[in-house]
């Protein structure tokens, strides 16, 4: 008969994600999670085999949650250029301050090193772009792949931000968002 498990693997990879966003991918040991969960080490080892399975297995659960709350945002948002902002400023809530985000790009590493992850976010990129273009699909002129070149932009204004943290990172994400939308609104209105 087996053991009933005292903490199922969405709770221990949680635990795990904790570990790499407060110390970075590299601190994340079975024995630093054996004592963050309340597990045994051998336990882990049998649930999830070596560190590097550990680890990627850690950051699909955290790929599970991006995309569920992008679905989310992007069945719930207005299909308006607002929408489309509203959207990727939700999306930008979860970033916290500078060290947050400085940490999350350490964990982004570890996403552009595994073949499995890297996929992941490929998959996220193709979702997120389609959900921002049928936002702006009504603006005249829309230019092609506009999706992709907001979620582009959306990524460079986090870039910038890290660099001069003084404002929330969602306000002046959308400050910026808001700028883009009108840029491209006001060359579409521009052409003949």
């Amino acid at each position: 008969m087996t053991r009933p498990k005292t903490k199922s693997d969405e709770q221990v990879l949680e635990a795990a994600l904790g570990l790499i966003h407060e110390h970075g991918p590299e601190a994340l040991t079975f024995e630093r999670l054996a004592k963050a969960c309340g597990l045994s080490g051998a336990t882990l080892v049998q649930r999830f085999g070596n560190k590097a399975q550990l680890k990627q297995r850690t950051l699909l659960q955290a790929w599970d949650g991006l995309d569920a709350k992008t679905r989310e945002l992007a069945a719930t948002v207005p299909k308006t250029p607002a929408g489309a902002i509203e959207l990727l400023v939700g999306l930008s809530q979860g970033y916290g301050g500078i060290e947050a985000y400085a940490e999350g790009l350490l964990v982004l590493r570890e996403d552009l090193r595994d073949p499995v992850l890297r996929a992941r976010g490929g998959a996220w990129k193709a979702f997120l772009s389609e959900a921002l273009a049928a936002c702006l699909a009504g603006t005249p002129d829309t230019p092609r792949d506009i999706g992709l070149l907001m979620a582009s932009h959306w990524q460079g204004s986090l870039l910038w931000w890290s660099f001069d943290p003084t404002i929330e990172v969602a306000t002046y994400v959308e400050e910026g968002l808001k700028c883009f939308v009108a840029a491209i609104t006001k060359t579409a209105a521009r052409k003949p």
